[in-house]
């Protein structure tokens, strides 16, 4: 028989035997209690309704879950009232404040 052989063979039984060993000892395999979040890159200003980007492209939220993630995180940029309220229609031109970061 190969060394190469030989090697996968070991390998092979050690992981067996692990995966025994974890099942005889009636220790349930868990999960890590882990959370992804995932940010909306480019967005500059917020509002009841939806948002701009930074590319000044308006978008409604997917849901009311992700406006109210982005609303808790970003609070001095986001509004609570449709875009539409403001004589620019919520894009704030002098406010560039991701320029300056």
């Amino acid at each position: 028989m190969s060394k190469a052989a030989k090697t996968l063979g070991l390998g092979v039984a050690v992981v067996a035997g692990a995966l025994l060993v974890g099942s005889l000892t009636g220790a349930p395999t868990q999960a890590a209690d882990v959370q992804v979040g995932v940010a909306l890159p480019g967005v500059a200003f917020g509002y009841s309704d939806g948002y701009w980007d930074r590319e000044r492209q308006w978008h409604a939220w997917r849901n009311h879950e992700e406006m109210e993630r982005w609303r808790a995180e970003n609070r001095e940029h986001f509004h609570e009232w449709h875009h539409e309220r403001d004589h620019d229609h919520g894009w704030h031109e002098g406010n560039r404040y991701w320029d300056r970061h």
